[in-house]
């Protein structure tokens, strides 16, 4: 049904889930499909299993394998829940026909609108801004927005990772949704201009290319940088003071977020435990040790951030429905052949 015409119900199980670790005691096993593949995770599955006695069996695997997995299995599918990377992944998978649409007051409110599908077939759980670095030696003015990295003023100096990444993809759909098509190509063109190589390796290579000298402004999502202020980073945090950094459009659209998120499976077999996992992962406890434990900003506002993200600082998120941008990476994929972005 449309979000417009829920109604928000609320009890005493629900506002316990949402505003601290206590969660309701469940019996059972739920089936985790993930790609997420951070090992610091195992603190979210181990408290939850601690408080509720449901047992988590995991699948790991690339985003695309698991979500052709859930395909190929059908009906006859294990999955309950589906964990992954980045909006266009989330769409993908809900396109694909293997999410289902599911009603829960603590994940409608304890989600902001924008960072879940517009069907309740998705929610995100962390955030990750996209945001400008640059070397603090070589860059008296640096790219304030995300409009000035297509600035000829910066020719030869941008970093850039390829088309191909879905960073990449969400990035230039979120441009479209903001500003329009054709803007969009106009946008992508300069950037390509301003290459200071070709494109390539992940957001953490963007990071390293700083401190070679290979280039003087990069994109990076937030948390790889974040990491290296934390503990070391090989080819990074030893230089890590020459790199300074901008949260893109503060005085307009705001910085674009990638998210971590996930839905749960269509053919769930333990389908109340999946929305109690999915609830548990909105808790104050677990948006924390997303924080902590991996350097991302939390999905729920008003959650504490970890010293490593302080670090980085708070900042104005473009609040552009993720649902919408997500629908646009077909057109972001048209514009990049276009303009020659490899």
């Amino acid at each position: 049904m449309p979000r417009t015409s829920r109604v928000i119900a609320t009890s005493l199980t629900a506002i316990a889930l949402a505003c601290g670790p206590t969660i309701a005691a469940a019996t059972g096993e739920l089936n985790l499909y993930s790609s997420r593949h951070y090992d610091t995770d195992e603190r979210l599955y181990s408290d939850f299993t601690e408080a509720t006695g449901i047992t988590i069996n995991r699948i790991e695997g690339k985003a695309d394998e698991l979500i052709a997995r859930m395909e190929a299995e059908g009906v006859n599918s294990p999955a309950d829940v589906l964990l992954t990377v980045d909006t266009s992944r989330l769409e993908r998978a809900k396109n694909a026909g293997v999410l289902q649409q599911i009603d829960s007051a603590v994940l409608e409110t304890r989600v902001p609108a924008n960072l879940q599908d517009e069907d309740n077939q998705w929610f995100g759980f962390s955030q990750r801004a996209r945001i400008i670095f640059y070397d603090k030696a070589d860059v008296a003015e640096p790219p304030m927005s995300y409009a000035d990295l297509a600035d000829p003023k910066y020719a030869g100096q941008v970093c850039h990772r390829s088309s191909t990444n879905v960073y990449s993809q969400t990035l230039l759909a979120a441009v479209i949704e903001n500003f329009g098509v054709e803007a969009a190509k106009s946008w992508a063109q300069g950037v390509v201009d301003n290459f200071a190589r070709a494109p390539q390796g992940g957001d953490t290579d963007q990071l390293r290319g700083l401190v070679s000298g290979e280039c003087d402004i990069s994109i990076s999502n937030t948390y790889y940088f974040a990491r290296a202020l934390r503990k070391d980073v090989s080819d990074l945090s030893s230089d890590i003071d020459k790199i300074g950094w901008v949260f893109p459009a503060q005085n307009a659209e705001g910085a674009h977020v990638n998210l971590s998120g996930g839905g749960v499976a269509k053919h769930a077999p333990n389908r109340d435990n999946a929305i109690l996992f999915m609830e548990y992962l909105t808790s104050d406890q677990a948006q924390q040790y997303f924080s902590a434990g991996n350097d991302e900003y939390p999905a729920v506002p008003g959650v504490a951030i970890s010293a490593s993200v302080a670090k980085l600082g708070l900042f104005k998120a473009d609040t552009a429905d993720l649902s919408k941008v997500a629908k646009n990476v077909p057109e972001a994929q048209k514009i990049f052949i276009d303009v020659g972005w490899d």
